[in-house]
């Protein structure tokens, strides 16, 4: 049986090489290239072609929800599993609507890693069970979940570019949405994060470690 040929992108070298030993241990699994960005990915992804590529979604200067896009684009055969330190549903939704097929966190134990590979190379979509354990609390709570979890992917990219330094009308041309639904957007994200303002809203997202 052939092997499935793995991708990590990570911007952390033990973590790209804890990984790589882990998944080289086992039968099933070849890493067939390591990287540290994005940008590195999407080219490997293009050249290499590998099966199953592992995207750290925080990297810089291109991200792993960036690089999803693209390595979809150039490399299709490509099956792509987000691996993140956030726990936030809305990281995996959206990611997941970018047209990766698997979510894990940083917290999952090997064998989910292991499980989340081999269901996304036979296309079926994983999400692990840190994710679905906060998806199910979020169902059966009685009050609205509040702070960064309760944002949704379209708060998600109304925040991106706050960050970037544009205006509400700036953003409702980038989204296609209107002026008024940009406002309802920001409002709605300063209530859920508990901030003031504009301002504290720009320096929670410089402090926060949000990926957006």
């Amino acid at each position: 049986m052939d092997k499935i040929t793995v991708l990590i992108a990570d911007d952390h070298k033990l973590i790209r090489e804890t990984w790589s030993f882990i998944l080289n241990s086992d039968p099933r699994f070849s890493v067939v290239a390591q990287c540290s960005n994005g940008q590195e990915a999407i080219e490997i992804a293009t050249k290499l072609r590998p099966k199953i590529a592992l995207l750290d979604i925080n990297m810089d200067p291109v991200n792993g929800i960036e690089a999803t896009e693209q390595i979809r684009k150039f490399s299709p055969s490509t099956k792509i599993i987000g691996v993140s330190m956030h726990s936030q549903p809305a990281y995996a939704k959206k990611l997941l609507k970018m047209g990766a097929m698997g979510y894990v966190t940083k917290n999952s134990p090997q064998q989910e890693m292991f499980d989340a590979i081999v269901e996304v190379s036979q296309g079926r979509r994983y999400v692990c069970s840190e994710i679905k354990t906060i998806l199910s609390e979020q169902v059966f709570e009685e009050e609205n979940t509040s702070g960064a979890n309760s944002l949704s992917t379209r708060e998600l990219d109304v925040i991106k570019y706050i960050k970037q330094g544009l205006s509400s009308k700036e953003i409702s041309q980038e989204l296609n949405i209107s002026l008024k639904t940009v406002e309802v957007h920001r409002h709605n994200i300063l209530k859920k994060l508990n901030l003031k303002n504009s301002a504290a809203l720009v320096n929670y997202i410089n402090t926060s470690g949000l990926v957006i």
